[in-house]
């Protein structure tokens, strides 16, 4: 089934120190946490950024010092930056692109998250998309429900997204896809021939998760973001380093050796 591409979700917006002490939140921490991901197998990092008081930001100037402190520690990584933020505007969602991160996130539809809706308007979704395309990044093509693939394959279709399509399935999370194989194997059955695609599992299904994407031939999201925990009874906290050495020993028992950040490249089409 050929090389597996490691994602690690280092940061994301909810994780706390109060939650978890392992959770980096500033930019020396996220970029030692991703340099320790690299060294553990990763070859790319999903990056959310964090102001003073440890609180979600757009701020571009702390995504730069983010990305630069990387890009310092480990060049060969791939840095996929989030577009995220339940409440933002389009500017302060995309005002990092400038940065041009390989890979960018781009969530192609609205969803519903457990406390409040994340809602991506169709002029929004474009923007981005816009952006992406004018910066030469590859969007992830962040899928929380069926309906969203179609709207990816419409912007591919209008020009703003280049083949390889590149999914990450989410699943698990309470008020979207549950982390159950008929939803899994739905996602498969829609998306365009020739499309790349990893798989997130929130929480307690992380796991489960990995292995359905090892199983199928697909990639692998882990990370700090989706789970702080390492195991399912919740009494074992997680850091980023473990979530992805386990991702690598799980892949190597079932013949699926962890591609390198240029390895990753060539199958996302990012080398041309």
């Amino acid at each position: 089934m050929g090389k597996i591409i490691i994602t690690c979700a280092l940061t994301g917006g909810v994780p706390t120190k109060e939650m978890t002490p392992y959770v980096p939140v500033t930019p020396e921490e996220i970029a030692e946490s991703a340099y320790s991901c690299y060294n553990a197998g990763a070859a790319v990092v999903h990056v959310h950024a964090r102001d003073e008081n440890g609180m979600p930001t757009s701020e571009p100037k702390v995504f730069e010092d983010i990305v630069t402190r990387i890009r310092g520690k480990c060049p060969e990584l791939i840095i996929n930056i989030s577009t995220g933020g339940r409440g933002r505007t389009q500017e302060e969602r995309g005002s990092a692109l400038y940065l041009k991160p390989e890979m960018a996130s781009l969530t192609t539809g609205s969803v519903n998250f457990p406390n409040i809706a994340y809602v991506n308007p169709p002029d929004i979704i474009e923007m981005l998309a816009r952006q992406m395309k004018q910066y030469k990044i590859k969007p992830e093509l962040e899928i929380f429900d069926s309906s969203m693939i179609p709207n990816a394959v419409y912007l591919h279709k209008q020009g703003l997204i280049d083949a390889p399509l590149y999914f990450n399935f989410v699943l698990g999370l309470k008020g979207a896809m549950p982390a159950d194989g008929k939803y899994f194997f739905r996602c498969l059955t829609d998306i365009p021939e020739g499309s790349i695609w990893t798989v997130s599992g929130i929480g307690k299904s992380q796991l489960e998760m990995n292995l359905y994407a090892i199983f199928n031939g697909g990639h692998v999201r882990t990370g700090i973001e989706d789970n702080i925990w390492f195991d399912r009874e919740n009494n074992d906290k997680a850091t980023n380093e473990r979530l992805v050495e386990r991702v690598v020993r799980l892949a190597r028992k079932y013949k699926r050796e962890p591609a390198t950040p240029d390895e990753a490249r060539q199958i996302l089409g990012l080398i041309q």
